[in-house]
C-alpha cells in the first residue's frame, strides 16, 4: 500500500488548517523522528486491524469513546469523595484533575490540532464514531471543540484514576493514612488491576476509533505530571472561597470524606 506523503503545503488561512497542519506534524513526528521506536504499529494499522474481522469490537469501543468518558470521570469523584481515606487525599485528585482540564484547554487554543478521523482520506483513518452514530450529547453541538486532539483527556482523565486506585490500594505505601487498615489481598489485586486495565482501555480506545495519535496519549501524561506538581496552586483561591461565603452569609460545608475510616477505626 502506497504511504500517502506527509509533505504538505497547507495554507493556514483557517483554524481548520491548521489544525490539520499539526495533526499531520505529529503523525510525521511519531513516524520520522528518533522516537518512532516508541510507536512501532501506526495509529492506522491498529484501526485496520479492529475494521477488518473485529468491527462488533471496534463498535463497542465507540461506544465507550463516546459514553464512558464524562459519566465515568463523574462517577469517580463521586466515589472517591465517599472513599478517600481523607479529605485532604481527595482534594489533592480533585485540583489536579481540575488543573489539568485548564492546562488542557490553554494547549487547545494555542494548539489546535485535528484528529485522525478528519483528516484527509488519503491519510487512511475512518471516522467510525460518526459511522456508527456513536456520538454522545458531549461530541455534538455547536458548541464542542472537534479540533482538540492534544492533549487527550479521555487518557488524561483515565491515567489520573488509574493512579489513584494504585494508591487506594495500598501496595505500593509503607504507611496509611490515619484511620486507614491495609485493604485484603483480593481487594488490593481489584484496584491494582482496575488500574492497568482502565488507562489500557481507553488508550486502545482513542486509537482504533481514529480520535487521537499517540502522542496526545503522551501529552496528556505531562499535562497530568504539571497539574499534579502544582495542585496546590489552587489552594491561593480560599481566601477569596472564605470571602465570598461570608458575604453570602453562609457556612462553609464541612467534608464527610474519611468519616467511614475514623468511625471504622475509633470502633
Amino acid at each position: 500500500m502506497h504511504e500517502p506523503s506527509l509533505e504538505r503545503g497547507v495554507s493556514k488561512t483557517g483554524i481548520w488548517d491548521v489544525a490539520q497542519d499539526h495533526g499531520l506534524a505529529v503523525l510525521e513526528f511519531e513516524q520520522f523522528s528518533w522516537l518512532s521506536f516508541l510507536w512501532p504499529v501506526h495509529e492506522r494499522d491498529v484501526q485496520q486491524w479492529f475494521m477488518h474481522g473485529h468491527q462488533t469490537f471496534l463498535t463497542v469501543l465507540n461506544r465507550s469513546y463516546a459514553l464512558i468518558h464524562i459519566p465515568g470521570t463523574v462517577g469517580f469523584i463521586a466515589w472517591y469523595y465517599y472513599a478517600a481515606p481523607s479529605f485532604n487525599t481527595f482534594a489533592v485528585v480533585r485540583r489536579t484533575m481540575t488543573l489539568t482540564n485548564l492546562l488542557a484547554f490553554i494547549i487547545f487554543i494555542f494548539y489546535p490540532c485535528m484528529p485522525p478521523r478528519l483528516l484527509p482520506p488519503e491519510y487512511g483513518f475512518l471516522d467510525s464514531v460518526g459511522r456508527n452514530n456513536a456520538q454522545s450529547v458531549w461530541m455534538s453541538g455547536k458548541y464542542v471543540n472537534a479540533l482538540a486532539a492534544m492533549p487527550s483527556m479521555h487518557f488524561g482523565y483515565a491515567f489520573i484514576i488509574g493512579t489513584t486506585f494504585i494508591y487506594h490500594s495500598g501496595v505500593f505505601r509503607r504507611t496509611l493514612e490515619t484511620g486507614e487498615t491495609r485493604r485484603s489481598k483480593p481487594w488490593a489485586l481489584f484496584y491494582v488491576l482496575l488500574a492497568i486495565w482502565y488507562p489500557c482501555w481507553i488508550l486502545t480506545t482513542i486509537v482504533a476509533t481514529a480520535n487521537h495519535y499517540y502522542l496526545d496519549a503522551v501529552m496528556a501524561f505531562f499535562v497530568v505530571l504539571v497539574a499534579y506538581l502544582g495542585n496546590r496552586v489552587f489552594l491561593g483561591f480560599l481566601p477569596l472561597e472564605d470571602l465570598l461565603l461570608w458575604c453570602l452569609r453562609l457556612n462553609k460545608p464541612v467534608p464527610t470524606t474519611g468519616d467511614k475510616m475514623r468511625r471504622k477505626s475509633a470502633s
